[in-house]
C-alpha cells in the first residue's frame, strides 16, 4: 500500500502550538464506522456518548524532560591522542534522551554529534551532573553513562535539569506549564519521550464521571519512544520498518480486558500507544494459543498496524489528529478504513480543528 495514499493537506495555522485552557474544553469528532456518519462535539460530553459498560484502557507512561543542555568536558583519558581541542569545549551540546537501557545508562541523540566521540565528557547544569559517551550507533544514537556529582540521584538531576521534549511541529521553547499539560493526569511510571497525546483530554472528574457511568477503567504502560515521529521514508507501508517500544500490561489489567470481551462489552483504547500494545499482547496471546485473549507482563511491541489488520481486542479509539503520511495515521485508517478517516480529517480542517498533540481528538466507534 503506497505511503502517499496517506496524505491530506493542513494549513500551517491549524497546528495547536499551546493546549486548550481547560484539559477538556478540547472539541472531538465522534465517528461511526460502522455507519459512516460523524458528528462535532466536544470532549467534556464523552461521559453522556458512553454506552455505560465500556473498558477504558489508559497509558500511564509518564514524559520524562527528555532534553538537557550541557557543556563539553574533554574526555577521561589523558592520552595526547585522545584529548579534545580546547575551542571546541565551549559549545552547547544538546542531549535527547531516547531510551533507558539500564539503571544510569541512556540512548540518546546528540548534538552537535559528529565531534562527539566515544569518551568524551558532557557536564550539564553547574557540573552536579555529568554524561560520558560510552558507544555510538546508528542514526545519529550514543550511548551515555550518567553519573550524579551532588548527593541527588541521576534521575532526579534530570528531573530538575531536563526540557519537556515538545514535538517538532510546535515551534516554541518548552515553558513550566508544559511540564504539566504535556503530562496526563493519571501518568505514573516515567520513561516516555513523548506524551500519549489522547489522554492530554482527561481530568479527574471526566474520568470520575465516566466510571459512575458504569464504565471500567485499566491502565497499561507504553513508553512512548523518539519512533512516534520517525517518518516512512519508503513509497510502501510493508517496506517500512517500525520501531519498537516497551510496554507492560498487568494481570489485573489482562483480566479485566478477557472479562469485557468475553462478556461483548467494548474496549475503547485511549490513544494509539494502546492500541498498538494492546494488539500486540493479543498477537502473542494467539501464538502461544494459551486460552488468554492477552498476554500480561512486561514485552516489545514490534507490530506495524496499518489496513489489512485484523483487530483483536480494541473495539473503540479516542484519538488526537496525526501527520500526513505517519504510521500513527496508518494505524487509525487500519481500524476505521482509510477513505472514512481521511474524509473525516477534511472536514476537520473544513471546521478549523486543532490538530496534533495539543489539539482535538476523535473518539472512533
Amino acid at each position: 500500500m503506497r505511503v502517499d495514499s496517506f496524505d491530506y493537506e493542513l494549513p500551517a495555522e491549524l497546528i495547536a502550538q499551546r493546549p486548550a485552557t481547560l484539559r477538556e474544553a478540547s472539541r472531538m469528532m465522534l465517528l461511526d464506522r460502522h455507519s459512516g456518519a460523524w458528528a462535532d462535539r466536544m470532549f467534556a460530553e464523552l461521559p453522556e456518548l458512553v454506552r455505560g459498560d465500556e473498558l477504558l484502557v489508559l497509558n500511564n507512561t509518564r514524559v520524562l524532560p527528555a532534553r538537557l543542555f550541557g557543556k563539553r568536558a574533554g574526555v577521561h583519558s589523558q592520552s595526547p591522542s585522545r584529548k579534545t581541542v580546547r575551542e571546541h569545549l565551549t559549545g552547547t551540546v544538546e542531549v535527547f534522551l531516547t531510551r533507558n537501557i539500564e539503571l544510569e545508562i541512556w540512548e540518546a541523540l546528540v548534538r552537535p554529534g559528529r565531534k562527539m566521540a566515544v569518551g568524551e565528557r558532557v557536564l550539564f547544569g553547574g557540573g552536579e551532573l555529568e554524561g560520558e559517551i560510552l558507544a555510538r550507533g546508528e542514526l545519529g544514537l550514543r550511548t551515555i553513562r550518567f553519573r550524579s556529582h551532588n548527593g541527588q540521584s541521576v534521575e532526579e538531576n534530570i528531573e530538575r535539569l531536563g526540557h519537556v521534549p515538545l514535538p517538532p511541529y510546535i515551534n516554541r521553547p518548552d515553558e513550566s506549564s508544559d511540564r504539566e499539560r504535556y503530562q496526563t493526569v493519571y501518568a505514573q511510571k516515567p520513561g516516555a519521550v513523548a506524551a500519549p497525546t489522547a489522554g492530554l483530554h482527561f481530568t479527574p472528574e471526566i474520568l470520575e464521571k465516566i466510571r459512575n457511568r458504569g464504565c471500567e477503567t485499566c491502565e497499561i504502560t507504553l513508553h512512548v519512544g523518539l519512533g512516534t515521529f520517525q517518518p516512512i521514508h519508503t513509497e510502501t507501508l510493508e517496506e517500512h520498518k517500525i520501531h519498537s517500544e516497551s510496554y507492560e500490561i498487568s494481570e489485573e489489567t489482562a483480566g479485566k480486558i478477557h472479562r469485557a470481551r468475553k462478556a461483548g462489552r467494548p474496549v475503547i483504547a485511549v490513544g494509539t500507544t494502546v492500541v498498538r500494545a494492546l494488539e500486540d499482547a493479543a498477537a502473542k496471546a494467539a501464538e502461544f494459543d494459551n486460552g488468554r485473549i492477552i498476554c500480561a507482563g512486561k514485552a516489545e511491541a514490534s507490530l506495524f498496524i496499518f489496513p489489512g489488520h485484523a483487530f483483536r481486542v480494541v473495539n473503540g479509539l479516542l484519538t488526537n489528529f496525526h501527520l500526513p503520511k505517519s504510521t500513527l495515521l496508518a494505524l487509525v485508517s487500519a481500524f476505521a478504513g482509510r477513505e472514512f478517516i481521511l474524509a473525516a480529517y477534511e472536514h476537520a480542517v473544513a471546521e478549523r480543528y486543532r490538530f496534533y498533540s495539543y489539539g482535538d481528538c476523535m473518539l472512533v466507534r
